[in-house]
């Protein structure tokens, strides 16, 4: 446990701040202190509730009165504040105060304060309001901060987006109403200082996207005006009967409307099963063969919520989605893959035959639940050979396919380092490894190895998605099982295509070029990664040198044929420095490159190229085909 400076002594001469120097504050930061009231509230309350909480928390920081007697009474807190200013150290301290109030729990011994009820003001009808999502490390960092008391959580914001010392941050949660600010200075200790990420989309809440609520239920009331007093009787007394309100189905939101499809896709009793050997006698090795698997399989209240929430997701309820897929209710009954406790988790997984969808929710209660879509249809063998069941402090569990017969972990850094064996329960959940890093630098990369009752090994990277990407080698047109070796070099680049839906990613050595003036040789490698929506693949060129630690980014593009199965050629150049100081244009093709021509009309045959050039020239190339076509690097 780190010491922290004693906060100062609130006992000294406070400054005295006027109604109108607050106000001047209040307008001038109020993005800065809207985000900080949005990333100090409790995340139980879903993020639309926070946005609007943070925005009504903000509004009503300013004193109550404008009379000059009054607002010579209010007393700016001791140290202002990155900005210097008494009035935004003054609303400041209002707005944590507030926010820290917002998290307390409900007490039937005492009346609730107004931070705990929702906001009266701003209100937004129709509409959903949240943050623009961000990548894997602000969601990352989200986790870690929603797993933090809500004085850690002020702690790490002060030290963040004001930069406040240890001392300052103490003062002001002192200020605030916190009894041990010590504590929630070591509690926030214990998250990486990514304070850059503060400052993203991801937790703007003037920075807003909308999304209806419920159309359908909007028209029907309009319409219907003249009959909503019966109507809201009648759905008073439906709800009130067993097994249809609305606590069995836990975070859910009211359901709008029924039909018999949809009905059938929320009752547990109706969830496809898979026997326990059906994969040993199908055609096909794909998810639609999985049994079902964990402890809590019998549980139908478990399931039961799980089905709801699908169907109706509430606004507590954190949804993400890979993108190009789907977030709506299931068509018809889903297949149930695994239902059972992961560490402090209850984990549900189904599948639909188009997406797997994972719903997890706390083990005592179900608020702060999570419902995450995932894109897999046409999956079979080695795409179908494992799924997220739980992710937690850099730390992954998979799900494991029951022909799986090991695991294990290999850091594709260290290709000569034998792989780390995996242990699995009986049911086939893996122990938890730590993942990809997912900032800072690439120091390590730990893929997964899954070999199967044949023999034969399966690689696969965490993305940050429910289904981890297949690692494979060799040309677009027939690759084959990667071995660490050919990813050595190449795994960092992995970090690029996270959280895009990514399938399988190929490297492909598509050349080898002997370097000028005795400077050992190098080689070009193509990686690829194939989406599961078929749009948004990412090509990425690379030139490594033999003692390099990892390659150099000689191209790269987005939804183009280059360095695929349809068009597997591929040209990239690079300007490189000899140890001697000299300046090369380098440049290398696949096989098929005839001939190169570079800048200033330099053309030579066959797929390699190398000429000198000064350090600052224009880099351009073509290439061109036995058949005349010409071939440009991807961009």
């Amino acid at each position: 446990m780190q010491s922290h400076p004693k906060p100062p002594n609130p006992s000294g001469p406070a400054a005295v701040v006027d109604v109108e120097q607050a106000e001047a504050a209040l307008v001038e930061h109020y993005p800065r202190l809207v985000r900080l009231a949005y990333l100090v509230l409790p995340p139980s309350l879903g993020r639309n509730r926070r946005v609007l909480t943070a925005h009504a928390l903000t509004q009503r920081a300013l004193p109550r009165s404008r009379k000059s007697a009054d607002a010579a009474a209010v007393p700016a807190q001791r140290g202002s504040g990155p900005h210097g200013d008494p009035g935004y150290a003054y609303i400041r301290l209002q707005v944590l105060r507030s926010a820290l109030d917002a998290g307390l729990p409900l007490r039937w011994t005492s009346w609730p304060k107004r931070a705990q009820l929702p906001p009266l003001f701003p209100q937004v009808r129709g509409l959903r309001l949240f943050p623009r999502s961000g990548g894997a490390d602000e969601l990352a960092l989200d986790q870690r901060l929603s797993a933090l008391s809500g004085a850690a959580r002020a702690a790490y914001v002060l030290r963040g987006l004001d930069g406040l010392d240890d001392a300052a941050v103490a003062a002001v949660l002192s200020a605030a109403g916190c009894d041990d600010p010590e504590d929630a200075l070591d509690e926030a200790d214990d998250v990486e200082e990514r304070y850059d990420l503060l400052a993203s989309p991801e937790f703007d809440p003037c920075s807003l996207q909308a999304r209806p609520t419920d159309l359908m239920r909007r028209r029907q009331h309009m319409k219907a005006a003249g009959v909503a007093a019966v109507a809201a009787l009648v759905c008073g007394a439906l709800l009130g009967l067993p097994g249809e309100g609305w606590g069995p189905d836990g975070a859910a939101a009211p359901p709008y409307a029924r039909n018999p499809a949809g009905q059938a896709a929320l009752d547990p009793g109706r969830l496809t099963v898979a026997t326990a050997a059906a994969w040993k006698r199908s055609a096909r090795t794909d998810f639609s063969v999985w049994p079902a698997r964990g402890n809590l399989v019998g549980d139908r209240a478990l399931l039961r919520r799980a089905l709801a929430v699908w169907a109706r997701p509430g606004e507590s309820v954190q949804v993400s989605a890979t993108p190009g897929t789907a977030s709506g209710a299931p068509p018809g009954p889903a297949q149930l893959l695994f239902a059972g406790d992961v560490d402090s988790a209850r984990v549900v997984l189904l599948h639909d035959g188009l997406r797997i969808v994972r719903y997890a929710e706390p083990r005592e209660g179900t608020s702060g639940a999570a419902l995450d879509f995932a894109r897999v249809d046409g999956a079979g063998g080695t795409e179908a050979n494992a799924v997220v069941v739980d992710r937690a402090d850099g730390n992954i569990r998979y799900l494991t396919a029951p022909w799986v017969t090991a695991a294990s972990v290999q850091d594709l850094l260290k290709p000569a380092a034998r792989p780390a064996a995996l242990h699995r329960s009986k049911d086939g959940v893996t122990d938890p490894f730590a993942g990809p890093a997912q900032s800072g630098q690439c120091t390590s990369w730990n893929a997964l190895r899954l070999r199967d009752e044949s023999g034969s090994v399966y690689m696969s990277s965490d993305l940050g998605e429910l289904v981890p990407a297949h690692l494979t080698a060799g040309r677009p047109e027939d690759p084959r099982e990667a071995t660490p070796a050919e990813w050595s070099k190449s795994a960092c680049s992995l970090a690029t295509v996270r959280s895009n839906g990514v399938r399988a990613v190929n490297s492909w050595a598509y050349a080898r070029q002997t370097l000028p003036e005795g400077n050992g040789a190098a080689q070009w490698v193509c990686t690829r990664a194939e989406t599961w929506r078929g749009g948004g693949s990412r090509t990425l060129a690379q030139f490594q040198t033999a003692d390099g630690p990892a390659g150099a980014v000689a191209a790269k593009a987005e939804d183009t044929p280059a360095c695929g199965s349809r068009d597997p050629q591929v040209l990239a150049g690079v300007r490189w420095k000899s140890r001697g100081g000299s300046w090369y244009l380098l440049a290398a093709g696949s096989k098929d490159v005839a001939s190169i021509t570079a800048t200033g009309g330099v053309r030579v045959p066959g797929h390699v190229l190398a000429t000198r050039t000064e350090r600052d020239a224009e880099l351009s190339l073509t290439g061109t085909l036995p058949d005349g076509r010409k071939l440009s690097p991807p961009r």
